[in-house]
């Protein structure tokens, strides 16, 4: 079978055709992905900064819209599990720790994570999980520049367990 110059010239542009609307179609999805993303990087940092204030039901209302459109996010995730901790709420902020290990498992290298996940488990009278977190970073002998009395800070949690079982 034989094409004649004029079909070939009709599949061309229509192949031609096809990739400038696919284009078109993929740069109106990115530009619409972009203004979401940059509305949730701005509730985020909106939540934090309410956090930081110590509003937490105001960063608590915020962090839920960031959760709502993203809740496969680890920072929000984690940023939720502060926030509730911080108001008391600390078998939420367990369920929250936990999706963000879900998320990142590679969060038990990190010894802020690891500290405060111990801190909510022993709020949340979860004593043996805590004693399992804590013990991990004593094993690991962390000493992280912000927090420079870490370790006493794990003996004295891993005490306070002792005390209360």
């Amino acid at each position: 079978m034989e094409f004649t110059d004029k079909v070939r010239t009709y599949i061309f542009a229509s192949l031609v055709a096809f990739v400038v609307i696919g284009l078109i179609v993929a740069n109106v999805m990115a530009s619409k992905q972009d203004d979401n993303f940059a509305m949730n990087e701005a509730l985020y940092n909106q939540a934090v900064q309410l956090q930081t204030d110590g509003n937490y039901e105001g960063a608590w209302e915020v962090i839920s819209e960031v959760l709502k459109a993203e809740p496969n996010s680890e920072i929000a995730n984690y940023l939720a599990a502060v926030i509730a901790a911080n108001k008391g709420e600390v078998k939420q902020a367990t369920i929250y720790m936990q999706k963000t290990m879900d998320i990142n498992p590679h969060k038990v290298e990190d010894p802020l994570f690891m500290i405060q996940l111990g801190e909510i488990f022993v709020a949340a009278e979860r004593y043996e999980d805590a004693k399992i977190v804590l013990l991990r970073c004593q094993e690991w002998g962390w000493a992280p520049e912000e927090i420079p009395n870490y370790q006493e800070h794990v003996a004295t949690l891993l005490a306070q367990i002792e005390n209360l079982q």
